[in-house]
């Protein structure tokens, strides 16, 4: 009887690890926003059509590369080279977690990707598009905050992506 529950609980904790494992918003070892479930940086979006395209573009795993122990993808195999030559130009800031949401006080949340600004050649995800709006119009007041939480979540993101 004890055997059977001990095998239970044993199948209910590698069922929960796992899960757990998956839910982060962070690869372990890593600081970048890979939304629930999805293990792909910026929820598969592509980093550089924001910047080429002026839009958000689902990437592919066709046209995929591996940066800071996560998996982005692109549009296109252009996408990914240019990416490949020049990431810290393209990826978003904030290991691409909402800016409004660092500014505030540091939580990671997801991101809709539609809900994006670039300012000074810096591309910056939002949780909603009403937010990026907010942020588009006053920059200085949420930047300065970001900034100055950023160091300390990434760290945090590092050792225990489960924030």
């Amino acid at each position: 009887m004890w055997r059977s529950k001990v095998r239970s609980g044993c199948v209910f904790g590698a069922f929960l690890a796992t899960a757990l494992s998956l839910a982060g918003g962070a690869v372990a070892g890593s600081a970048v926003n890979t939304g629930y479930f999805g293990g792909v940086a910026i929820m598969g979006y592509d980093p550089v059509a924001y910047f080429t395209e002026g839009r958000p573009m689902k990437g592919s795993p066709e046209f995929s590369y591996r940066w800071l122990g996560t998996p982005w993808y692109f549009a296109s195999a252009e996408h990914r080279d240019m990416f490949v030559q020049d990431p810290e130009r393209f990826a978003p800031q904030y290991g691409g977690y909402c800016v409004g949401e660092m500014a505030a006080d540091g939580v990671t949340v997801s991101i809709d990707p539609y809900a994006w600004r670039i300012g000074d050649g810096k591309l910056y995800l939002s949780y909603d598009q009403g937010f990026a709006g907010e942020f588009a119009a006053n920059p200085e007041e949420y930047l300065s905050k970001a900034e100055a939480n950023w160091p300390q979540v990434k760290a945090e993101l590092e050792q225990e992506p489960y924030r």
